[in-house]
């Protein structure tokens, strides 16, 4: 029995020894991992845009009615826009029922931004957005799937407290920009105030001479 004894008490002293060593190291704290953020887009010029705009196109345009949504997401990250537009046919252009949504973000240059558009036709297209004081242009600049050989440029301009003009520029290929039509917008909630209540005539004072009864 004696050499099995040796060979049990031989298996314990290295594990005693390393239960010893290990309480004897400090303990290491877990280690936390953080990821820097990038700074967030200064949207500060662009916040006249934000709300909801409605309205129609102007003379020498195709008739139609326009409705465009700007709003932050992503915790004021990006900006969200949304456009509908509804266009009658003309002599050089088919009818158009057309919505997209824009993903608005930090561009390479300081105080330009980077447009991103999803089309309900499909198309994908990028523009570069440049800010003048009340003038948002957008330029285009290629696209995962832009329109063959077309391509389109905008202009928002802010032409009164509640309203602004959307212009949009298309060039066929090979060809000229022309106006594809423009459009004068107010803000949802900027129409007319409700008139006042007119007031009450006051009423005629009582002649000298009525009675009491």
């Amino acid at each position: 029995m004696r050499p099995a004894i040796l060979i049990a008490l031989s298996m314990l002293f290295p594990a005693a020894f390393l239960a010893q060593d290990a309480g004897s190291r400090p303990k290491q704290p877990p280690k936390t991992y953080s990821i820097p953020l990038p700074p967030k887009a200064d949207f500060s010029a662009l916040d006249w845009l934000l709300g909801e705009w409605a309205g129609k196109t102007v003379p020498k345009s195709p008739q139609g009615d326009v409705h465009l949504s700007v709003s932050p997401d992503l915790d004021g990250r990006v900006l969200i826009l949304r456009e509908k537009t509804t266009l009658a046919a003309t002599g050089s252009t088919p009818a158009s029922d057309e919505s997209w949504m824009g993903v608005l973000s930090a561009g390479l240059s300081n105080g330009d931004f980077t447009l991103r558009v999803y089309s309900s036709t499909g198309f994908i297209t990028r523009y570069r957005v440049t800010v003048q004081k009340a003038e948002i242009r957008f330029l285009p600049e290629g696209g995962e799937a832009p329109p063959p050989g077309w391509l389109f440029r905008r202009v928002i301009a802010r032409s009164g407290p509640g309203e602004l003009t959307d212009t949009v520029e298309a060039a066929p290929p090979e060809g000229a920009f022309f106006q594809y039509y423009s459009a004068k917008l107010t803000r949802a909630g900027a129409s007319e105030k409700a008139a006042p209540t007119p007031e009450k005539p006051a009423a005629a004072p009582a002649a000298a001479n009525d009675k009491a009864h």
